[in-house]
């Protein structure tokens, strides 16, 4: 167990050296949309990572409703992040 311990400790680890990668381009995106007036939430691009995000799952063995739920949860904290910069979409309000 102590080994298996330790290798799911160097993965998480790694995941959140990944999440911060990707933090790092929701931040610029945030930067980009305040230039060309985008909101934080654009759905399309929403359902176009969900819809990606499925097909890995399912490419790895993984459920992927379960994984769906995951990331709609990171998508909204990511948007939240944007939104922090851009404030809250008018549109939504």
């Amino acid at each position: 167990m102590a080994e298996i311990r330790a290798e799911i400790d160097r993965l998480d680890g790694e995941l959140v050296a990944l999440f911060a990668e990707r933090v790092s381009y929701i931040d610029r995106a945030a930067v980009i949309k305040t230039g060309v007036g985008l909101p934080a939430r654009i759905e399309d691009r929403v359902e176009d990572v969900i819809t990606k995000v499925r097909a890995h799952a399912v490419s790895h063995g993984l459920p992927p409703d379960k994984l769906e739920k995951l990331w709609r949860k990171l998508i909204d904290w990511s948007i939240e992040r944007e939104e922090a910069v851009l404030g809250p979409d008018p549109a939504t309000e």
